[in-house]
């Protein structure tokens, strides 16, 4: 089974490459944060707060192994998806993964820039939201280099540059059967 999926904290971008690439490649693309919202019947940070984090990261565990067992799909993974050891090892056994990386700043004024995010995603750590994104990134990029077999820095390129980077590599992949 080949598939490509996309980590990342949450506005580094990885919807938009997903649909990208999936257009690219011929191939389907899900956001699995929409797909967990679609099966609950409600936002993300509804159920964070009716059902807590870790109902949630079950769902999420869930989903995650479902997508991953499909074939020829791009899978925009929730930025805590890898947290999970079981999702790392779908994630990695389906097919390729992608980390994509952006500065706390970055993140943080793409953030402010989607007027969905303060409705859909709950805040983690109840801190400011640049010191939350710094401590969860601190906390995360050990997990996120290991589930990885790319890392792409999306700072100051355009989607359709990450999408020219991430085929390239693809490309010269020995393990890549697109």
């Amino acid at each position: 089974m080949m598939n490509l999926v996309l980590i990342g904290y949450r506005a580094t971008g990885k919807t938009t490459l997903a649909r990208l690439l999936a257009q690219r490649l011929g191939w389907d693309w899900i956001d699995a944060d929409v797909e967990i919202e679609g099966r609950a019947g409600k936002s993300i940070a509804r159920i964070f707060a009716e059902q807590g984090e870790p109902a949630f990261r079950d769902m999420e565990a869930e989903v995650i192994a479902d997508l991953c067992g499909r074939p020829r799909l791009v899978v925009a993974a929730g930025g805590g998806a890898p947290l999970r050891e079981a999702s790392r090892r779908a994630m990695r056994k389906s097919g390729q993964v992608v980390w994509l990386t952006a500065m706390p700043e970055t993140i943080l004024a793409r953030m402010t820039g989607d007027a969905t995010t303060a409705d859909r995603r709950p805040s983690l750590t109840n801190r400011p939201p640049l010191e939350e994104i710094a401590q969860l990134l601190c906390h995360r990029e050990p997990i996120y280099r290991e589930s990885a077999h790319l890392i792409v820095d999306t700072e100051g390129k355009s989607p359709e540059q990450l999408t020219d980077e991430v085929l390239a590599w693809l490309r010269l992949s020995p393990n890549w059967g697109a």
